[in-house]
């Protein structure tokens, strides 16, 4: 029998207490739920080793893989982070003070903006999706490249099944 963790523990106490009840999906979303908090942990780490917050993170991130010249307009930067428009304009003004990314008018609109990645934000986003990644490789480090390509198919068809 393999070796129990804290779930199994939890689930075997709610199995005593009620019987009655199917605690199958526990198994599952509760591992979940406790690796996203390794995973927070070790991205919060990696980040600041980096000198970024997260969010400083996933703006570069998405100026990064926009590819050359490293620019987006603040509209396909909202849709990519997920924020309001109130608080892009946050984010871009604290990157833009950091050095990070500047503002440019749209060459095709000249009452556009578009937001361009600096060669500072470029380095600092490199460095820190390198630390991410090893980080996360860590992680994952008990598991053999087969399980974690299995293990990511079936997160995938989660996400698609809950609309992500």
């Amino acid at each position: 029998m393999p070796e129990q963790d804290e779930v199994d523990r939890i689930v075997e106490a709610w199995r005593h207490e009620r019987p009655d009840l199917d605690f199958a999906p526990l198994h599952v979303l509760s591992r979940v739920a406790r690796l996203a908090k390794h995973l927070d942990r070790a991205r919060r780490e990696a980040f600041q080793a980096s000198d970024l917050e997260s969010w400083e993170f996933d703006v570069l991130s998405a100026l990064r893989r926009a590819g050359t010249p490293y620019q987006l307009s603040p509209k396909t930067l909202l849709q990519q982070t997920l924020v309001s428009s109130g608080a892009m304009t946050n984010r871009i003004d604290r990157l833009v003070d950091r050095g990070l990314v500047e503002r440019r008018t749209d060459p095709d609109d000249g009452r556009g903006i578009l937001v361009t990645m600096t060669a500072a934000g470029r380095r600092t986003v490199d460095a820190a999706i390198e630390r991410l990644l090893a980080a996360e490789d860590a992680l994952l480090s008990d598991i053999d490249v087969a399980d974690r390509s299995r293990l990511a198919e079936l997160l995938r068809t989660l996400s698609l099944t809950l609309g992500g």
